[in-house]
């Protein structure tokens, strides 16, 4: 059993392991995201696109990338974030990036399922025409609704305005 920090991986090892896992006919899930605070509705996502493959790649948005998104954020640094997912099961493998969008990652690691949320249209995904010009796919899953980083930290401050 891996411990939560080795699943944390550079581009550089998670292209290494990925090609170990093509060698062994693993299908490999990539998705993509903030993660800033972990909640069902992540967990649940996560899990969904987990079992469509055999390993389940995250990239993650460091701090910078997250503050360039979303103005006052993140609420966690980027390495209690990637902990967090990577301690996660069904979780194989953690990438942190830099960029805006995680077109690099999903061009390097080559997927071969890319997933997202069912609030995503298929021409919406960065990366879906590398993933399907390589002859993966690129799916959507549902989202459990009601549940989002935004909606818990709006939540909590009307709890405790005066």
């Amino acid at each position: 059993m891996l411990w939560s920090k080795d699943k944390i991986l550079s581009l550089e090892a998670a292209v290494a392991q990925r090609t170990i896992w093509r060698a062994e006919n693993r299908r490999v899930v990539f998705t993509n995201g903030c993660f800033d605070l972990l909640h069902l509705g992540h967990v649940d996502y996560l899990e969904k696109a987990r079992h469509l493959g055999d390993a389940l790649i995250i990239g993650l948005n460091t701090d910078q990338s997250v503050g360039n998104l979303k103005p006052g954020r993140p609420l966690q640094d980027e390495m209690a974030r990637a902990r967090i997912l990577a301690s996660l099961l069904f979780v194989d493998a953690v990438v942190l990036f830099d960029e805006p969008t995680p077109l690099t990652l999903i061009e390097q690691l080559q997927p071969d399922i890319l997933v997202k949320g069912d609030d995503y249209t298929i021409s919406g995904i960065v990366g879906h025409e590398t993933v399907l010009q390589n002859g993966g796919e690129v799916c959507t899953v549902p989202l459990v609704e009601g549940y989002s980083t935004t909606r818990i930290v709006e939540r909590i401050r009307q709890q405790f305005q005066p």
